[in-house]
């Protein structure tokens, strides 16, 4: 009962972890985050591959399910790290798209309440032969590191309870498989024994 309860819980974290992170791969790829979008990728197939184990009672994938979460964990601690600033980090940086592009994230200029505006030509910054326009955003009510920040909580959250449940469900398989081949390895001789019995008495000669 403990295993199945657990099973259960851990199927639903795993299927709650791919929507969260099929949506956050979603504003990533708005926003052009190369390194989040790997990163989300990988962490899409670890997590079928959690489920799928936890389904066909396949401990290793569980074990290997059990490292990625610890590993992502560290992943998002590391992204929130990087857009409040901490350790030397800069969210202004382009480190999260390879410095290939300067993109920043999607929540910067869509966030709830933004209003974004375009401008072919800022006196003192652009002329409009450059051909480039240029975007100013005001009005946020929240701004967008923090939301971000909030994704990040919300995958660290999944990931440990994914964590702690795919430890319990992996020692309740052991201990289940542990019993099992105690109990099969013994049943055979009472069986044997019981049907021998017979047998024996009924070659026993009788006298008279």
């Amino acid at each position: 009962m403990g295993c199945c309860s657990g099973r259960c819980t851990l199927i639903f974290i795993c299927t709650l972890q791919l929507v969260l992170a099929l949506e956050r791969q979603v504003f990533d790829f708005l926003g052009y985050q190369w390194a989040p979008i790997l990163a989300n990728f990988f962490h899409i197939i670890m997590v079928i591959l959690g489920l799928f184990g936890t389904i066909q009672y396949r401990p290793r994938y569980i074990v290997v399910y059990t490292v990625w979460a610890a590993l992502w964990v560290a992943w998002n601690v590391f992204i929130i790290c990087f857009y409040l600033d901490v350790g030397g980090l800069s969210k202004d940086s382009d480190l999260l798209t390879f410095n290939i592009s300067a993109h920043r994230s999607w929540w910067g200029e869509h966030g709830p309440g933004c209003v974004r505006s375009e401008t072919q030509h800022v006196a003192g910054v652009q002329t409009a032969a450059d051909g480039h326009s240029y975007v100013t955003v005001m009005g946020c009510l929240l701004e967008y590191q923090y939301i971000e920040v909030a994704h990040g909580g919300m995958q660290i959250l999944s990931a440990l309870l994914g964590f702690v449940y795919a430890c319990y469900v992996v020692s309740a398989i052991t201990e289940e498989e542990d019993s099992f081949d105690f109990i099969g390895g013994f049943d055979p001789f009472p069986l044997y024994h019981v049907n021998e019995k017979p047998s024996h008495l009924l070659l026993k000669p009788m006298y008279p």
